[in-house]
């Protein structure tokens, strides 16, 4: 029988987080990127984050070297852990990005180059070569079985929305899974707040667009906090959804949302439901030692590529500092 693990095996890759955190990106570091003279003078600044040169600064190649920042540090964490699983949490969603990448590039004739995103448990090369061959038995069995429903749905009626429905229901599946494998009451914690964030972002969307009664259901994940016939009365106009997500981190999202579906912006709502995921995460700061803090630096790394994407590219399109910054989320540190 495996040895059960305890928090005291997580003391040295605790330590390590600790002082990895130090090289995050503040919001300090970001302000100093605002307000650089250049683009080369704001990608500088991420040398202190532990970020070499960029070969140059042009969208793909931003994007080439994030992508290959986040695939080398799941890798080096995988190897470091006590438990993988918790880092497969964080690993999972690139493979259902690569197998929906897949599916649109075979429903519409185009080659899939460049889109992929290989960071997943799964490497994508193998995965696209594997699909290619229609032999995907060396895959889990709920990926396995999403990408063929989500293959006959995208057949049967066209609708890519309806294929990501099935794709997006089994990765938060196994991304529940993974974490109660991993028996961390706080990852258990993490992912069904994402789930309950992402059925938020649905439920605002569909009373936005005016979707029929049909929809919602079809786009609601279950397996958060937040129960799912509550989530539905308050888009039918049964109950409002500042009331089902009061007392819980996404209250503030929740009444940002409900001004969105009356025509208000999305971007301040999209920030707040990632705020809301950091200010559940913080917590992990404060444990010395234990899977928290490891949990609570994946997330930190994922908001800071995000962020570096969007100051950098921001700049590169000439848009304003407080545009830029008006997309930026919540700080780790």
């Amino acid at each position: 029988m495996a040895k059960k693990i305890n928090e005291y095996d997580y003391l040295y890759i605790s330590a390590r987080i600790h002082a990895m955190e130090n090289r995050l990106l503040t919001r300090e570091r970001m302000e100093r990127m605002l307000g650089a003279h250049s683009v080369d003078d704001a990608a500088k600044v991420l040398s202190e984050c532990g970020y070499g040169e960029f070969a140059s600064l042009t969208p793909a190649s931003i994007e080439h070297t994030l992508d290959q920042a986040r695939l080398e540090l799941f890798a080096e964490l995988r190897r470091s852990v006590p438990d993988p699983s918790i880092v497969d949490v964080f690993c999972i969603k690139y493979d259902y990005h690569n197998a929906k990448v897949l599916l649109k590039a075979e429903a519409t004739g185009q080659r899939p180059d460049g889109l992929f995103l290989d960071a997943g448990r799964y490497p994508a090369a193998a995965l696209q070569e594997d699909y290619l061959k229609g032999d995907l038995s060396r895959y889990s069995e709920t990926f396995r079985a999403a990408v063929a429903e989500a293959k006959d749905t995208m057949a049967s009626s066209g609708d890519p929305q309806a294929a990501d429905f099935v794709l997006d229901r089994a990765y938060y599946t196994e991304m529940l899974r993974a974490a109660e494998a991993a028996r961390s009451q706080f990852l258990l914690g993490y992912v069904r707040l994402s789930i309950d964030s992402a059925n938020l972002r649905s439920a605002v969307r569909s009373a936005r667009m005016g979707k029929g009664a049909d929809f919602l259901p079809r786009a609601l994940i279950p397996g958060g906090n937040v129960s799912l016939d509550s989530i539905t009365a308050a888009v039918t106009g049964r109950g409002e959804l500042t009331q089902v997500f009061s007392h819980t981190y996404l209250e503030a999202a929740a009444a940002s949302g409900a001004e969105a579906v009356k025509g208000g912006a999305l971007t301040d709502f999209e920030r707040l439901c990632d705020n809301a995921l950091t200010a559940y995460l913080t917590q992990g700061k404060r444990v010395a030692f234990g899977e928290h803090p490891l949990i609570g630096y994946l997330y930190a790394k994922e908001n800071e590529l995000t962020t570096i994407r969007i100051i950098l590219t921001g700049r590169l399109a000439g848009l304003d500092s407080d545009t830029i910054r008006e997309r930026l989320r919540e700080s780790y540190v």
